[in-house]
C-alpha cells in the first residue's frame, strides 16, 4: 500500500496557547512554569524563568510544543505541565499515530509552515494553518520502526556531542593552566605553590619568571575590519565571510556566500581582503570566535576583525591563546554598545598577552594541537551523523523508503 498525505488535524489534537493576565505571572515559583514562546526553547526540552498562578492554557507532559509566531515551526517536547502563551501550541497525536513518530514527523514537515507564515503580516500561524498542514500517514508498525531508526540516529549524535563537550572542557581547563603556569624543562606544569620563585608579578597577575607581556597591536602589522556596504552575491567567486561563517576555530566555507571578482578587487575593500595566516575575530554577533585564514580569495564584512600578524608573532600560540577563557574574558569585558555588543579594534590592539619563550610555546602548541585535532575529528563525525539523519528523515518521512512491508 502506497503511503498517503493527510492533514494534521485528522491525526492530532491542538491546544493553542493564550497569554495569561500579567498580574498572575511571577518569578517566585507560584503556580505552573510559564512558556511565552520559542525564546524559552532549548535543544529538546524548554527552560522556563517565570511562573503563572492562573494559567489560561496548559500543555501536558509528552506534548509536542510548536512555535506559532516567528520563528514559526520551531519544536520542543514538554517534559512537564506548562502554562503556554500565545506564541505556542501543544500537539497530541490521536490513536493510530505514535507520539514518538509524530515528533519526527513534525520535525520534517513543519518547515512548510514557515512559508505560510511569511505571507502573513506578523509572520504567525493559527489553528487553521496548523490543522491543514499536510503530513505523511503510515501504518502503526511502520511508525514504530521509523521512530526506532531515528531514535538510534539521535542517540549516536547525542553521545558524540557529549564527548565533544567533555573534550572542550578538558581542553579549556588545560589551556588555562598552560597559559598561567607554563611548562618546566621536563614538560610538566609549574607549581606556583611549591616553586613560587619560578613566578613573578605582572599586570596580568602571577606569570612564569621568563615570560614577557605584549599587546596584540605590537604583535601585528595591522588590525582592521571588513567592508560596511552591501556586496553583490554570486554563485561562485571569492568567499564573503561574516561572523556567522566563523565557528570555534575554523571558517565554515560550506555555508559562506560568494561575491563578484569586481567587488572583491574594488579599492574600497582593500582592508577587507585578509591574507593567508591572518587571524579573524568576530567583533559583532557572537563575539570573540577566532579562525585562521587558510586560503586566498576571501573578503570579510564589518562583523569580523582581521589581525595581520608581524613576522615576530607566533600564529599557533596566539590562535590558542585568543580562544582561551582568559582572552575571551578580556575581549568581552571591553565590548561596547548598549543593545548590541561589539568589540572595538582599538581595544583589541591594546589587549595584553603573556608570551613564553619559543621552546615553551612550541610545547604548549603541540599539546593544544593534539586536543584540537581530536575535537575537530569528533565535530566532523557529529556533522556526518547529522547529515545521515537528515537523509534518513527525507527517505522515511516522505515514504520514499519503506521499512515495514505489508506482510508484517
Amino acid at each position: 500500500m502506497q503511503p498517503k498525505l493527510v492533514i494534521l488535524g485528522q491525526i492530532a489534537d491542538f491546544e493553542m496557547g493564550q497569554s495569561p493576565d500579567s498580574h498572575y505571572v511571577n518569578e517566585s515559583g507560584a503556580g505552573f512554569p510559564f512558556l511565552q514562546g520559542a525564546a524559552d526553547f532549548r535543544e529538546i526540552n524548554p527552560s522556563h524563568t517565570t511562573y503563572c498562578s492562573r494559567p489560561k492554557k496548559l500543555c501536558q507532559i509528552g506534548d509536542i510544543l510548536i512555535s506559532v509566531r516567528a520563528p514559526v515551526g520551531t519544536l520542543n517536547k514538554a517534559d512537564k505541565v506548562y502554562c503556554i502563551g500565545r506564541g505556542l501550541a501543544a500537539l497530541k497525536f490521536k490513536k493510530g499515530t505514535l507520539q514518538e513518530f509524530g515528533w519526527y514527523l513534525m520535525n520534517f514537515w513543519a518547515t512548510s509552515l514557515r512559508t505560510v507564515a511569511q505571507g502573513t503580516t506578523f509572520e504567525a500561524i493559527g489553528k487553521q494553518e496548523l490543522s491543514e498542514l499536510k503530513v505523511l500517514s503510515l501504518p502503526l508498525a511502520e511508525q514504530q520502526r521509523v521512530a526506532e531508526i531515528l531514535d538510534a540516529a539521535d542517540e549516536a549524535i547525542q553521545k558524540t556531542e557529549a564527548l565533544i563537550a567533555k573534550l572542550k572542557a578538558m581542553k579549556q581547563g588545560l589551556l588555562n593552566d598552560l597559559l598561567t603556569r607554563g611548562l618546566d624543562e621536563n614538560g610538566h606544569l609549574r607549581d606556583p605553590k611549591t616553586h613560587p620563585e619560578q613566578f613573578k608579578d605582572s599586570r596580568l597577575g602571577r606569570i612564569p619568571m621568563d615570560w614577557d607581556i605584549y599587546t596584540l597591536g605590537s604583535l601585528s602589522d595591522q588590525i582592521s575590519y571588513g567592508f560596511t556596504n552591501p556586496m553583490p552575491t554570486t554563485a561562485n567567486g571569492p568567499w564573503m565571510i561574516t561572523a556567522f561563517d566563523i565557528a570555534d576555530g575554523y571558517i565554515r566555507y560550506e555555508q559562506a556566500r560568494h561575491t563578484s571578482e569586481r567587488a572583491y578587487m574594488h579599492e574600497l575593500t582593500s582592508k577587507s581582503r585578509p591574507i593567508i595566516g591572518g587571524l579573524l575575530i568576530t567583533k559583532d554577533g557572537t563575539l570573540g570566535r577566532v579562525a585562521i585564514v587558510d586560503r586566498k580569495n576571501i573578503c570579510i564584512n564589518q562583523s569580523v576583525a582581521c589581525v595581520t600578524l608581524s613576522p615576530k608573532a607566533d600564529i599557533g600560540y596566539l590562535f590558542h591563546y585568543l580562544r582561551s577563557e582568559l582572552a575571551q574574558r578580556d575581549m568581552l569585558a571591553e565590548a561596547g554598545g548598549s543593545t548590541i555588543k561589539h568589540i572595538y579594534i582599538t581595544k583589541l590592539a591594546l589587549m595584553e598577552i603573556p608570551v613564553p619563550p619559543k621552546s615553551e610555546r612550541n610545547k604548549i602548541k603541540d599539546i593544544m594541537d593534539y586536543y584540537e585535532t581530536r575535537f575537530q575529528a569528533e565535530e566532523r563525525y557529529r556533522d556526518k551523523l547529522k547529515s545521515i539523519k537528515k537523509g534518513l528523515m527525507n527517505d522515511l518521512l516522505t515514504g520514499k523508503v519503506r521499512v515495514w512491508s505489508e506482510e508484517h
